[in-house]
């Protein structure tokens, strides 16, 4: 109850600066042709899909692209990343750079599909690729930021390890710790460490 009560006041926080949105979803339509938002399709707390949303940060195509630099895959895994996207727009390196891609999962929060703290939620696709065992991190509500962000996301290139941050997290779980790794997200996004 806690956790919940602390994701609600986070999500009325955040309502006053609903003109960095507006300043945002312009920047968006200004600098690439196609919608503000990018509709996420993941699984949640225990294995149940729910929509997410995104400023979208990359071309319209990406996931048709996607199929041309697979091969440039830096993760081990069901995951998907490379340095120096050719997909994301020069507007949306900027986004993701400062995580103001994210702030549209503030809504899923409110819904109660996520908490601002907890695993990051994987995509269909990923999922049904998952082991077993990676399918525990879903036994909690996925999150804004994990503990995966704040312990080096860009180094981290081995998927069974961003796991085990996550079944760490789970397993330590306590509002001091979703305390400090808030803080630590607000240090790695204030120093424009996001890719």
């Amino acid at each position: 109850m806690a956790k919940r009560a602390i994701d609600i006041a986070l999500v009325c926080l955040a309502i006053p600066l609903f003109p960095l949105y507006l300043a945002i979803a312009l920047g968006i339509k200004l600098t690439s042709r196609g919608p503000v938002f990018h509709c996420c399709h993941w699984i949640g707390k225990d294995g149940a899909p729910f929509d997410g949303y995104k400023f979208r940060s990359m071309v319209v195509n990406a996931d048709q692209l996607k199929v041309e630099i697979e091969h440039r895959n830096e993760m081990s895994g069901p995951v998907f990343k490379i340095t120096n996207d050719p997909r994301i727009t020069r507007f949306g390196a900027w986004l993701r750079r400062y995580s103001l891609d994210e702030i549209p999962q503030l809504y899923s929060v409110l819904k109660g599909d996520m908490s601002v703290v907890g695993p990051r939620p994987p995509l269909v696709t990923e999922y049904e690729k998952y082991d077993n065992w990676h399918r525990q991190k879903l036994l909690v509500k996925p999150g804004i930021t994990c503990l995966w962000q704040v312990s080096g996301r860009n180094k981290i290139r081995d998927f069974d390890q961003w796991v085990k941050l996550d079944l760490e997290y789970i397993r330590r779980w306590s509002l001091s710790l979703d305390i400090r790794v808030l803080m630590q997200t607000c240090r790695e996004v204030l120093s424009g460490s996001g890719k």
